[in-house]
């Protein structure tokens, strides 16, 4: 396969959005740069080049709609819960069992962890951190060791996995040209050691300082703290008996009739819909009209904060896939597979390249692109980057996409960049800065590890 112009224009911005990641700037405006090239280089017209870049939009929104769909309903059942204690009363059941800071540290890490799935990190974190808060403090757990419970369950494992909203591999697995169930299934044991391997450091990192003593002044401070819930009344409790019956419900439909990626998505999102209105017509219902629009307002508006830089770069990365005749029309030469599949074939018969090299490279720069802040923003580069290393190598591309969606997110979702870890950090009132510090080396420690496994799977 003889490489073209346009090949080349995709390699050079593809340089260009990595060092503009590099430098902790916004890549928006590369992209669209990169996106209008191609056009001018496959319609010879300016005019052909802005349709190109509003169409290229118009795919990605095509390919994130659902995704943005979904998370905004979630995050408006969510605040309908949070708005009628329901998820106080959640959260209650997990205090009985707390008796120490270990315990604090995994009860609610886990308690993240499923919210998370269900609901999103950020405002998962809200409330878990509001209401397991009283608890650390009873219990001798530093604030920052709940704050690393808090990120490394929720903004790490939780959103690298993203099994329910399915978020973040639909769109590693839109970049890479696969389906969304071969990333989660092939990479399930990546996703499991990175958690595994990073939660383990970080918990004996800090047990070990609070041996020290590093901790001793912070909880001589704190006094006895007598947790009592929010007042709970039976509505509340019926929410919370609805909401988790209708999601076992749910995961049994899914299975029972194989709902797999949109399809079981879909299902969530149809439901959660459902009891969103159900939640507020059974909370106050004369004002319910009005609180169902408004938990949707806040819920989409969280959603297209989280979707808004990240269409305009999906845009571009698709590209380097079929979506290029979908926006230029049918401008593929005759037996290519796409621009990153060109690049694919070129670069195996060109450079020496081995599983070591591929997992290697997959990791650095899904870490890399995650140094914006987002997490997301450079999923799409990982998952076309592992196409063209599953292409020139002829490695499994599934175990690929899984790493580099491991590396964006543990990176720039929310656990090592600290202008994203802002939310855990205000709500137990630590640094951020520190947050980040403390997280380093269990994190790159994981990364190392994971890296490690998947050079043996791939």
């Amino acid at each position: 396969m003889v490489l073209t112009g346009a090949h080349y224009i995709y390699i050079i911005f593809m340089i260009i959005i990595l060092i503009t990641m590099i430098m902790k700037k916004e890549s928006v405006v590369p992209c669209v740069i990169g996106i209008f090239c191609l056009g001018l280089f496959y319609t010879n017209s300016c005019v052909g080049a802005l349709n190109g870049v509003f169409n290229s939009f118009v795919v990605a929104l095509n390919e994130l709609g659902g995704i943005i769909l979904i998370i905004g309903i979630m995050v408006a059942l969510s605040k309908a819960l949070e708005d009628n204690n329901a998820i106080d009363f959640m959260v209650k059941p997990f205090a009985k069992v707390i008796k120490n800071a270990t315990s604090t540290f995994f009860v609610a890490g886990i308690a993240m962890f499923f919210m998370s799935w269900f609901f999103w990190p950020s405002p998962a974190c809200a409330l878990i951190g509001a209401i397991f808060l009283p608890i650390a403090k009873r219990c001798k757990l530093p604030a920052v060791g709940l704050a690393v419970a808090i990120n490394l369950f929720g903004h790490g494992l939780a959103l690298s996995t993203d099994f329910i909203i399915q978020g973040a591999p639909s769109i590693t697995a839109g970049a890479a040209g696969i389906s969304v169930q071969s990333v989660m299934v092939e990479g399930m044991p990546l996703y499991w050691v990175m958690g595994i391997v990073t939660i383990a450091v970080a918990f004996y990192m800090l047990r070990k300082d609070m041996k020290k003593g590093m901790f001793d002044e912070e909880l001589a401070l704190t006094e006895e703290v007598n947790f009592e819930s929010k007042d709970i009344g039976i509505k509340a409790k019926i929410s919370v008996l609805v909401v988790v019956i209708a999601f076992i419900l749910d995961i049994l439909g899914m299975y029972y009739f194989d709902l797999k990626g949109g399809d079981a998505t879909a299902l969530l999102g149809g439901t959660s819909v459902v009891l969103l209105i159900f939640v507020n017509l059974l909370s106050k219902p004369k004002t319910c009209l009005d609180n169902v629009a408004k938990h949707i307002i806040h819920g989409f508006g969280f959603a297209i904060s989280i979707f808004a830089v990240i269409i305009p770069i999906a845009a571009f990365f698709y590209l380097g896939d079929a979506h290029l005749t979908t926006v230029f029309g049918d401008v593929l030469s005759k037996g290519s597979q796409g621009l990153l599949g060109d690049l694919g074939l070129a670069l195996s018969n060109a450079v020496p390249f081995n599983n070591v090299a591929a997992a290697g490279v997959e990791t650095v720069v899904g870490a890399i692109t995650g140094l914006d802040g987002s997490g997301f923003s450079g999923m799409s580069l990982a998952g076309s980057l592992a196409l063209v290393f599953g292409n020139a190598i002829q490695a499994n591309i599934a175990v690929l996409t899984a790493l580099g969606q491991i590396a964006a997110i543990w990176v720039g979702g929310g656990c090592l960049v600290p202008w994203s870890l802002i939310a855990a950090a205000a709500i137990c009132g630590v640094n951020p800065i520190e947050l980040a510090k403390r997280n380093f080396i269990p994190v790159m420690t994981g990364l190392v590890v994971t890296t490690i496994v998947a050079m043996f799977l791939i």
